[in-house]
């Protein structure tokens, strides 16, 4: 009963659109599958690291009030300047091969490293897990259970993103949506930077 309670609030909490969402879908929409997914790696990767913190039971983070603050600043600055690369990229059809904005360097460990920045600086992310093992996990349920649970959330994390991903990211989807992409890119832009600045006074 633990664990379905668990699993079925952190699943509730990614229906919801966040940053990490709109950071996928421009990546989605203007490279090859490949670097999105890298996107979604690191997106995981950087939830896992708030999971291990969970489990272990370090409740003690949330109450660092002056690491929180640095993570929200640099959180929020980070998603800002994001937003402000993709509203000021010039009109592109997908099909196009240019390669103007540093968010869209061909390189696997580049665009995870851009899904682990926006994920690990999420102090939400960190409030969130902290929150749910403290509220729903019971002090007698052990690490190796505690372990599968952080498991199944990264895993959870990374298959649901890689799915919005891939029905996004696919040529036929990309070719449907056509004059759209732009119109969407700008959207993501907006919001990513919107994130940012509720990020600050949150």
């Amino acid at each position: 009963m633990e664990f379905l309670l668990i699993a079925g609030a952190h699943f509730l909490a990614l229906l919801s659109p966040g940053p990490d969402f709109f950071l996928i879908l421009q990546t989605a929409l203007r490279m090859r599958i490949q670097y999105a997914i890298a996107v979604c790696a690191g997106i995981a990767a950087a939830n896992a690291v708030y999971l291990t913190i969970a489990v272990l039971g370090l409740e003690v983070v949330r109450e660092m009030h002056l690491i929180m603050q640095v993570l929200r600043y640099l959180g929020s600055g980070y998603l800002i300047y994001i937003g402000f690369l993709l509203l000021r990229s010039p009109k592109r059809t997908f099909e196009s091969q240019e390669n103007t904005s540093i968010l869209r360097k061909k390189k696997i460990s580049y665009q995870f490293g851009l899904g682990f920045s926006s994920a690990i600086l999420n102090p939400k992310n960190a409030i969130f897990y902290l929150s749910l093992f403290t509220a729903m996990v019971s002090a007698e349920t052990g690490l190796g259970t505690r372990i599968l649970y952080a498991l199944w959330m990264t895993s959870v994390v990374l298959c649901w993103d890689i799915a919005i991903a891939t029905a996004v990211g696919n040529t036929a989807a990309k070719r449907a949506l056509g004059k759209w992409i732009f119109g969407l890119e700008k959207i993501s832009g907006g919001m990513l930077a919107m994130f940012g600045v509720l990020l600050v006074f949150d």
